[in-house]
């Protein structure tokens, strides 16, 4: 029972921390998700769609404002050129890619290398937004920044206002306020709790199904106290109803209170292992009425030396009416034999008598 308890709680236990381990590996493979918000040096803005990364960290809440620089060269299949540098030390750099020629995780991974915080990749000869990904996993393990792609349209339009050079500067806003974690974790907490309950009502089920079991079979002990009576030919019953085979000289039978009889090497296993009832007619076995019932499968034996007694009782009662009759009649012999003697001897009959 224990083993099996504690088989269950292991089996549970694994599949909530695999299904943990998923779902925290998911969440560190989300995209990066943000929209770009770019001002000029008028303070005019204008807003890009793009579409976040599938690697790389995730923008802070507050999202990451940064001056906008051209890579050089602009494919960043190579090292590229780093940020300028400024009295302020804290700025920050975003750096435009043009797409093609390698993959996109090498470009980011270049633009990191470099110094810069973030990295935008544009399309070339389309709008169309591309989700960039990497089957590369050293690479993967590598990058720490966040990075988006956008359609060419949006590329030229912010080369043209909102570059560092051209006194711009642009906002990468994640479109999520609040991070997955604070979804995922009640998630997590009732998924927990979920598996918990339902260890418990396994467990529960299990040891009433084992407790149900017990009550509804026979124990060792119980058994001991059903008679057994060893089959001899001329006995009434003959045949096991379970096994379906004649019975030989010298097998075991095991008597039931319900006068039914079996093999005991059939009705054993039945009833301290499947339910503890007759095969045949269903009453219930109860030990205690097996010493109550006088007639059973094979117990002609006894009935027989019962019936010899009785004879024998009946023949010494027989014997004893017998020799009260004949003191009787030896009475009356000696009485009537004492009426016809004279009177003085009739007297010491009688005395003697007396």
């Amino acid at each position: 029972m224990l083993l099996s308890i504690g088989m269950l709680m292991l089996s549970a236990t694994q599949v909530y921390t695999i299904l943990t381990v998923q779902l925290f590996a998911f969440l560190n493979l989300l995209p990066v998700e943000a929209d770009i918000l770019a001002y000029n040096f008028e303070n005019a803005s204008q807003t890009f769609e793009d579409l976040p990364a599938r690697f790389g960290y995730r923008l802070p809440t507050e999202g990451l404002k940064g001056f906008l620089i051209n890579s050089k060269p602009e494919n960043a299949c190579e090292p590229i050129v780093p940020p300028p540098l400024k009295d302020n030390s804290s700025s920050t750099f975003i750096v435009l890619i043009r797409r093609l020629d390698c993959n996109f995780d090498i470009k980011v991974l270049n633009a990191q290398r470099a110094g810069y915080k973030a990295a935008i990749v544009h399309n070339v000869d389309s709008d169309d937004l591309i989700s960039m990904g990497s089957n590369d996993i050293d690479v993967l393990k590598k990058i720490d920044i966040p990075s988006v792609f956008i359609g060419e349209l949006s590329a030229n339009s912010l080369k043209d206002e909102f570059t560092y050079e051209k006194g711009g500067h642009i906002i990468l806003i994640p479109e999520l306020s609040l991070p997955l974690e604070y979804y995922l974790i009640p998630f997590l907490i009732i998924v927990g709790i979920c598996l918990i309950l339902i260890v418990i009502f396994m467990i529960t089920k299990f040891v009433q199904d084992r407790h149900r079991n017990r009550r509804n079979r026979l124990r060792k002990d119980q058994l001991k106290k059903l008679p057994v009576h060893k089959f001899k030919k001329g006995d009434e019953y003959d045949v096991c109803a379970i096994c379906l085979e004649e019975y030989e000289d010298g097998d075991k039978l095991r008597i039931l209170p319900c006068s039914h009889a079996y093999h005991c090497k059939c009705v054993d296993p039945w009833l301290t292992k499947t339910k503890k009832t007759c095969p045949v007619c269903k009453q219930k076995v109860v030990p205690s009425q097996a010493s109550v019932r006088t007639q059973s499968f094979g117990s002609l034996s006894e009935s027989h030396s019962h019936q010899n007694m009785t004879e024998s009782s009946d023949y010494e009662e027989d014997d004893n009416e017998t020799d009260s009759s004949d003191a009787d009649n030896e009475i009356t012999e000696h009485s009537v034999v004492v009426q016809l003697q004279p009177n003085g001897e009739q007297d010491y009959n009688i005395a003697n008598t007396v």
